[in-house]
């Protein structure tokens, strides 16, 4: 019998222990080689163990069991041999789920939703609000052939839901009368960002500054330009790559925003590299797109679709999350009006975005002596929450007016946030 010991790999740095947060695979089951096995938890990252060859697994540690890095919790046997019927590579299984995937598509009847999110004909994000929500009940889709969207789910959630008179077998549904509660132990991630939160609160002079922003023109460009460059790039502009491009150029005007405290020195950083906050499965993360002030929209727009598509799937290393210099948050997503958001540390500042609400506004008349005009326009609430020790007011509210003007004329983004008729005259 030929064994192979499943290690614990490093996540890294200075991190000695990780906690198992489940395994993929059964004991004594067949697994195909680089078949994903196990899923551990640390306090920075969530990774995924991979088989290094086929056989059968023999698990030595439970779901929950906190564990040494480098120790053994589990072997394969690679003398065993596959099950009959089992000859098909991991390549081979995910080709078949397409192309099930593909036929189901096909179907233009509502879908009668189950506790498998996998056989639901819905996008991604409809599909992470099923399972969270646990939605046993029939949602009719809108979407192409049927598809479930989001609004979809939102939509029949909110027409509010009957308990399920088909429930898995061991569950049943309470009673009004009954007072339940549910307990579940932290993960090593949650407990982290906890103590995080705290530290900053104790240990920062935290301040936050607000101001509003007419999402008029970057509207207007991406009901434009969206076309061309989803068939150029492959994406689209969603707010977050106009606001990135604003605050990178904002960061060069003001440095301090872009800096660090590091004993008795201040440390300013030369370059951008721009944290994007992500509702993650195990949590909240930031991870970092690199040198943002280097890329285009739609580069920077490519890279955050990248990055939050492993957070999605708890894929993000440890390198990907850590070396910030900045942050920007998106609350608008959930419907957020208006938030004060926490710094992350060891950055002295962050930019929260919000939902965008049509208002009305007084319009400045563009004749000489002429009375503004009330207008409906698309409004969104920021917030620069900044550490006061190293940041004064001039300089925060500056540098969030500065992202004001930017977002509300984007051609400021390419002349270091001036107009191009400011170049001109020389001022």
């Amino acid at each position: 019998m030929a064994n192979i010991d499943i290690k614990v790999p490093s996540p890294g740095e200075s991190i000695t222990e990780v906690t198992i947060s489940r395994w993929l695979k059964k004991d004594g089951e067949y697994v195909f080689k680089d078949e994903e096995v196990l899923e551990i938890d640390s306090d920075k990252a969530t990774l995924t163990v991979s088989a290094e060859q086929s056989g059968t697994l023999k698990t030595s540690a439970k779901d929950g069991d906190v564990v040494k890095v480098g120790s053994a919790v589990g072997k394969i046997d690679t003398s065993a041999k596959a099950p009959v019927g089992s000859r098909q590579s991991a390549v081979g299984k995910e080709n078949a789920e397409a192309k099930n995937q593909k036929l189901e598509v096909k179907s233009e009847q509502p879908l009668t939703i189950t506790h498998q999110p996998s056989t639901i004909v819905a996008t991604p994000l409809a599909k992470k609000i099923i399972e969270a929500n646990k939605l046993t009940q029939q949602i009719p889709g809108s979407g192409p052939k049927g598809k479930i969207t989001k609004n979809d789910v939102f939509s029949a959630m909110s027409k509010g839901f009957h308990p399920s008179p088909t429930l898995p077998e061991g569950e049943r549904v309470p009673s009004p009368l009954e007072r339940v509660r549910e307990r579940s132990k932290m993960t090593p991630l949650r407990k982290k960002l906890a103590q995080r939160l705290v530290a900053v609160k104790n240990q920062t002079a935290m301040l936050t500054t607000f101001n509003e922003v007419d999402m008029s023109k970057i509207m207007e460009l991406r009901a434009k330009y969206n076309p061309q460059i989803e068939k150029l790039q492959g994406t689209k502009l969603g707010f977050m790559s106009f606001f990135t491009k604003a605050v990178c150029e904002s960061l060069q005007l003001f440095p301090s925003v872009n800096a660090m405290i590091d004993g008795e020195e201040i440390v300013y950083h030369k370059f951008c590299d721009v944290g994007i906050a992500v509702s993650a499965p195990k949590g909240l993360l930031v991870p970092i797109v690199r040198n943002a002030e280097m890329l285009s929209l739609a580069g920077i727009e490519l890279k955050i679709k990248e990055l939050a598509l492993k957070a999605r799937d708890n894929k993000l290393s440890i390198d990907e999350m850590t070396g910030g210099t900045f942050t920007i948050t998106n609350g608008g997503v959930f419907g957020s009006l208006m938030s004060t958001p926490i710094i992350n540390p060891p950055q002295v500042a962050i930019l929260g975005m919000h939902n965008v609400v049509e208002r009305p506004i007084a319009v400045p008349s563009t004749t000489l002596g002429g009375r503004s005009q009330v207008e409906i326009r698309p409004m969104m609430y920021v917030a620069l929450s900044y550490d006061h020790r190293i940041i004064d007011g001039r300089e925060s509210v500056g540098f969030l007016v500065k992202v004001k003007e930017m977002c509300e004329n984007p051609a400021k983004m390419l002349f270091g946030g001036k107009d191009p008729i400011e170049i001109v005259l020389g001022l």
